[in-house]
């Protein structure tokens, strides 16, 4: 039974034994080992065989990189403005030995590390250069902790301002003076569109004046021209009319009866008119009477022979100038009408009525009758009493 007892106890201190005689270290991790209080070895990833009650793994470093944010510290600018910087530092142990002996904490040897040299930085900058200049205050702070470290096995990585906040009253500055920054680019950019609406208004103005200048002057043109032309038309009409009543009647040699007829069946007319309550008879109308009643009476201005045909009076050319389609704004429409109107008048008057250019003799009522050809036939003479 006693050695039984003194197995069991055997065991037990044998299996305690091998358990502090094997110690297995994670992955990226190392242990420091000290023998009886001094530095013996460094173990590193797996199992290890170490001297139970000699020695000791008395820490274990962690190598891969860490990531520590500090709380944030106050820094006084060169302009005298209180600010809050938080920063946040990536750093790794590249050698465990001189992180456990060189420091006794190195994560606080880098907080107040960072602390001290974020204040020298900023302590040279004002608060507009302090807020813009995170690249440059990175590159600082991460140059001069990596060379303070360096002899606590320390390499630290990348360092990062996650924030810069200036007191309450400063922000509120900040915000009206960028509210009033805002309010003049607002402003700026409705006057120049407003400038450029009224610009754009006026040339629409401008065009749409001169467009309507251009159809009024058109539209007048136009119409003076179709006026200018209706005239010339209508002028070329009476003449033709003219001509050819004072044409038919010299073809016609007309005596002294017929004429004193239609002279008083005129009469009539002349009396018509609620104003006329007392007429003047002409003293022609005793010579058309006469002529009506006798045909020794003459009245002057009206041909005497009754010969042969009698020489044709040229009135003149009834062509009328139709100004040119290059120069005239007139419409093509215009010219057409005028052309047909042409057309139609050389078509109407006979070739007999159409006057001879060959022999052309003025006539005048007043000054007696027309001179005749030398062919024609000698006209009668008047009967004598």
């Amino acid at each position: 039974m006693g050695f039984t007892i003194v197995l069991v106890v055997l065991a037990v201190f044998a299996a305690l034994l091998l358990f502090r005689a094997v110690q297995i270290v994670p992955q990226s991790r190392v242990g420091i080992v000290e023998r009886l209080g001094k530095y013996q070895r460094t173990l590193t990833e797996g199992p290890n065989l170490i001297v139970p009650f000699i020695d000791r793994v008395r820490y274990k470093i962690d190598l891969r990189e860490q990531v520590v944010s500090f709380p944030p510290v106050q820094v006084i600018t060169e302009d005298n403005l209180s600010v809050d910087i938080d920063t946040v530092i990536y750093f790794s142990v590249t050698d465990p030995v001189s992180a456990t002996y060189e420091i006794v904490d190195y994560i606080r040897g880098v907080e107040q590390l960072t602390i001290t040299t974020t204040r020298n930085i900023v302590g040279g900058m004002d608060l507009e250069e302090t807020l813009t200049s995170r690249d440059r205050i990175n590159r600082e702070l991460s140059q001069v902790l990596d060379e303070a470290t360096g002899r606590w096995g320390i390499k630290v990585n990348r360092v990062e301002i996650k924030a810069i906040d200036p007191p309450a009253s400063i922000k509120d500055s900040m915000e009206k003076q960028m509210r009033a920054d805002r309010d003049k680019r607002a402003a700026i950019l409705t006057a120049e569109g407003q400038r450029q609406s009224a610009i754009l208004s006026a040339e629409g103005n401008k065009q749409a004046s001169i467009l309507s200048a251009e159809g009024d002057r058109e539209s007048q043109i136009l119409r003076a021209q179709a006026e200018r032309e209706a005239a010339i038309l209508r002028a070329q009409g009476e003449g033709q009319a003219i001509q050819t009543v004072f044409q038919a009647i010299h073809d016609g040699r007309p005596d002294q009866s017929l004429l004193a007829y239609q002279y008083l069946q005129m009469m009539p007319k002349i009396a018509e008119g609620s104003a006329n309550k007392v007429w003047v008879v002409p003293s022609e109308i005793t010579k058309a009477l006469e002529g009506l009643g006798s045909s020794l009476h003459q009245v002057a201005g009206i041909p005497q022979h009754t010969g042969g045909p009698r020489t044709r009076v040229d009135m003149g050319s009834t062509e009328v100038e139709v100004p040119d389609p290059g120069e005239s704004s007139a419409s093509a429409a215009v010219q057409e009408a005028i052309a047909a109107a042409e057309e139609s008048s050389r078509a109407v008057q006979p070739p007999a009525q159409r006057p001879s250019s060959e022999t052309p003799v003025a006539a005048d009522p007043a000054v007696g009758p027309a001179p005749t050809d030398p062919t024609d036939p000698p006209a009668p003479e008047p009967p004598r009493d």
